[in-house]
């Protein structure tokens, strides 16, 4: 009994679970900033105004389109060049496109949020 209990001691660690995987590094920013207007599920809603659903959308299989909406907004979606990191775009853009039911694989970098040359609204103007 003795060697068994001890067995499975030294065992153990074996069968310990598996660390979980790290978060996306655009989870945080969808939580915290997206996530209001778009719903933790991305089911978007309807309410004062149309909120469009990031899941399932295949408004974002092109990467240019929700580059472009994101650094310059669109509609009521206000622009968040110059709130965000050109980093953090990217990485929130690569989380909604990988999340959601999207399977879209193809990465977005800071370097393509830069060249997309949509400078920082200045004073507030659209």
């Amino acid at each position: 009994m003795r060697t068994l209990l001890l067995s499975l001691l030294l065992a153990a660690p074996a069968f310990a679970a598996a660390p979980p995987p790290a978060p996306h590094p655009g989870a945080e920013i969808y939580q915290n900033v997206c996530q209001a207007c778009h719903m933790a599920n991305a089911g978007g809603g309807v309410g004062a105004g149309r909120i469009p659903a990031l899941a399932g959308n295949r408004n974002l299989a092109v990467a240019g389109y929700p580059v472009t909406v994101v650094t310059g907004g669109k509609g009521a979606m206000p622009w968040f060049r110059g709130a965000l990191s050109d980093q953090e775009i990217a990485d929130v853009i690569n989380y909604v496109r990988s999340h959601f039911g999207n399977k879209y694989k193809d990465k977005v970098t800071a370097a393509i949020i830069a060249e997309q040359g949509i400078p920082a609204p200045k004073g507030g103007e659209r």
